[in-house]
C-alpha cells in the first residue's frame, strides 16, 4: 500500500519528516502546509534541501484537506486542538509531535471533541516523539516487560540548548534569558502548556502500568548566568535564567513512583549543585530486577562529523518516530491510539528500499 502523507510546518523536524517521506517506497508526500508567506508556493522537496518533487507548499488549510490523504503529520510550534479536530473530522488520521500524547489527560470536553472527531472521520490520532515521545513512553514500557516488580520509574534529560539555532524556541517559548519571575507556568502560557505534555506522558506510563497515581505534580528550579553569553547572536545576560531544571513526578499515597526531570541549561554554564552532566537521556526501572539505560543520539558513532550534524539528530529521531508510525496508525481502529495502544513501531526502511518481512501471524 502507499500512503498519502501531508506534511504539516516544514521546521527543522518537519524537513526531516519530508525527506523520509519522499524516501520511502510505501509513502507519497500529497501536500505541505507552511505557516509563512515566504515558504507559500515553494516545491516541499526544496524546502527540504531535495530537487523539486512537484508538491507546493500551501498557507491554505481547506487544501490541504482536499487532498483525502491518509495521515497528516502535525508538527507546528503552537499546536492547536481545534486545527487537528477538523483534520480527523475530514476523514484524516493525524501523527503529532506537538501534542495529545495521552489525550485522556485532557478537560473532558477536549476530549470529548477529540473522540467525536474521530467517529465522525473514521480516523486516529496519534502523539509522539522523542520526549515526550518514544523515550518517556514506549522504551519504559518495553524495558517494563523484563520486570517481575516496578518500585520507581525515573527518566533524566540532560541537554545544553546553545548548540540549537532554533533561537526562537529557547528564548521566546523556554524563556532562557529571562527573568525568574517570567519563567513559571503562571508566567507563560508555552511553559504551562510544555508542562502538560510532560505531565500526559507520566499519567500515560501509570495508567500503562497500573501505577493507580493520584497526584501529578509539577516544578520548577531556575539558576541564573554568571556573565553574558552569545548565543547565535543573541545575548543571554548575566543574571538572567540560563538554566531550568524540572521535575514531573506523578505519586500514589505521597510516594513517588514515576518522574520524567530535565537538566536544560544555555550558555554552558552548569550548576554544581546539580547531578554530574551527563549528556543524554537516563532511564531507570527500580525494582526486581532493576534496569538502567543511558541513550544519545549522534549522527554517526563511526564517522567523523560536524557538531551541526550531531545536534540535527534529535530532529531526525523526533520525526522518525512520527513517520515510521504511519503505517501502524492507518491501520488502527479510529479514536484516540497512545503509544501503549499501538504495536511496537519499527523503521519500515531501515536497511534500504526493501519493506522488513511481516511479523508472523497466529490464528486466533
Amino acid at each position: 500500500m502507499s500512503y498519502r502523507v501531508v506534511q504539516w510546518a516544514t521546521g527543522n523536524q518537519g524537513v526531516e519528516a519530508i525527506r523520509a517521506i519522499l524516501d520511502r517506497p510505501d509513502m507519497k508526500l500529497v501536500g505541505a502546509k507552511v505557516y509563512s508567506a515566504d515558504k507559500a508556493g515553494v516545491d516541499a522537496g526544496v524546502l527540504a534541501g531535495r530537487e523539486p518533487c512537484g508538491v507546493v507548499a500551501t498557507l491554505d488549510v481547506d487544501e490541504i484537506l482536499a487532498l483525502s490523504a491518509h495521515c497528516v503529520a502535525y508538527f507546528p510550534r503552537l499546536a492547536s486542538l481545534d486545527e487537528v479536530c477538523r483534520i480527523l473530522a475530514s476523514g484524516t488520521n493525524v501523527v503529532t509531535t506537538a501534542f495529545l500524547f495521552h489525550p485522556r489527560s485532557l478537560p473532558a470536553d477536549d476530549l470529548a471533541r477529540l473522540e467525536a472527531a474521530c467517529i465522525r472521520g473514521g480516523s486516529s490520532v496519534h502523539g509522539t516523539g522523542l520526549n515526550p515521545g518514544n523515550l518517556s513512553g514506549v522504551l519504559p514500557l518495553a524495558l517494563s516487560g523484563m520486570s517481575r516488580t516496578i518500585e520507581k520509574i525515573t527518566l533524566q534529560e540532560r541537554a545544553d540548548w546553545s548548540f540549537y539555532e532554533s533561537t526562537h524556541i529557547t528564548f521566546e517559548n523556554m524563556r532562557f534569558g529571562r527573568a525568574p519571575e517570567e519563567v513559571t507556568e503562571a508566567a507563560s502560557d508555552f511553559l504551562r502548556f510544555n508542562s502538560g505534555i510532560f505531565q500526559e506522558m507520566v499519567a500515560l506510563l501509570g495508567r500503562a502500568l497500573g501505577a493507580g497515581l493520584d497526584e501529578i505534580t509539577s516544578s520548577v528550579e531556575l539558576v541564573t548566568a554568571e556573565t553574558d553569553h552569545d548565543i547565535f547572536g543573541i545575548t543571554l545576560g548575566a543574571g538572567t535564567v540560563s538554566g531550568q531544571r524540572w521535575h514531573w513526578r506523578g505519586l500514589r499515597a505521597g510516594n513517588m513512583l514515576i518522574e520524567i526531570e530535565t537538566l536544560w541549561t544555555v550558555g554552558g554554564e552548569y550548576p554544581t549543585h546539580w547531578p554530574a552532566p551527563l549528556d543524554g537521556w537516563t532511564l531507570t526501572l527500580e525494582g526486581e530486577p532493576s534496569i538502567q539505560a543511558h541513550l544519545l543520539t549522534l549522527m554517526s558513532y563511526e564517522r567523523p562529523l560536524p557538531l551541526a550534524e550531531h545536534v540535527r539528530a534529535a530532529s531526525v529521531a523526533t520525526a522518525m518516530q512520527a513517520v515510521n508510525t504511519i503505517p501502524a496508525l492507518c491501520a488502527a481502529p479510529a479514536g484516540v491510539q497512545t503509544m501503549a495502544d499501538l504495536p511496537l513501531v519499527r523503521a519500515g526502511f531501515g536497511f534500504g528500499n526493501v519493506a522488513p518481512e511481516p511479523l508472523l501471524q497466529i490464528p486466533g
